[in-house]
């Protein structure tokens, strides 16, 4: 799998109240993710981190500026670009082998082929044995790693992640981590990943990107190429790069 590029060329989102004011979500976005990279978006509650993701998948269309993907201009939702929303958007009335299927059931993909895709990715995802749960039978780390399989059935080259991690224990959450790196790594699909936490993404983002408080502006972008090395967590580096992403995200008006 290899992942693909996004660009965004001042990208601005105003929304409209019912009483017809105007809200500035997002302010001259410029960005660029390479392919097969990992970018962790950082900033505080209402600054549109989801707003950008939900921007690059295709569920909004922006106010102003561009928005691509593959050098392909993001009209609507794309075929290879996975998203999971906060809390992980699965159906409670599908088991685990249906949500995990349910990408490939959109496009129409014939039922067996589907049910056989769906199984590897819960495999891969190590849910090789929950194909028969449903979501409220599934713990909160399990639940994320469907999401995730949802993704891994589809083949996405993009995949968009708004706070997957939030709701769980500081255990469960480190090891959901991992496996999203590990997968990163092996697949080499290009990931976006919003966060409130500065170790998650110094963990798990190549670049941080730090954005202001709304109208939602990004504030610096840190390099961070360490992340993903097997000891970065434990090296003295790590905590001093989390520093720098604490000073930029104090460092605003």
């Amino acid at each position: 799998m290899t992942g693909q590029d996004v660009r965004l060329d001042g990208v601005g989102l105003v929304y409209e109240g019912l009483d017809r004011t105007e809200t500035v979500a997002l302010h001259g976005l410029d960005l660029t993710v390479a392919a097969g990279e990992s970018l962790a978006v950082i900033g505080p509650s209402g600054c549109g981190k989801s707003t950008l993701l939900e921007l690059i998948a295709g569920l909004r269309a922006p106010s102003a500026g561009r928005v691509t993907v593959a050098g392909q201009a993001v009209d609507g939702p794309r075929r290879g670009t996975g998203y999971i929303p906060q809390g992980g958007g699965l159906l409670p009335w599908r088991d685990a082998l249906g949500n995990a299927a349910l990408g490939l059931a959109i496009q129409h993909v014939p039922r067996a082929q589907r049910l056989a895709t769906a199984r590897q990715a819960l495999t891969r995802v190590g849910l090789d044995g929950r194909a028969s749960s449903y979501p409220a039978e599934l713990s909160g780390g399990m639940r994320q790693r469907l999401a995730l399989a949802r993704c891994l059935a589809a083949q996405c080259d993009l995949i968009l992640a708004d706070e997957p991690f939030s709701a769980l224990d500081a255990l469960t959450r480190e090891q959901m981590q991992q496996v999203v790196l590990d997968l990163w790594q092996e697949l080499g699909y290009t990931q976006i990943l919003v966060t409130h936490s500065v170790e998650e993404a110094v963990w798990l983002g190549r670049r941080v990107v730090v954005m202001t408080p709304g109208p939602g502006r990004i504030h610096t972008v840190i390099a961070n190429p360490e992340a993903g090395a097997p000891t970065w967590r434990d090296a003295p580096e790590y905590a001093a790069r989390c520093a720098t992403v604490r000073a930029a995200l104090g460092d605003q008006p």
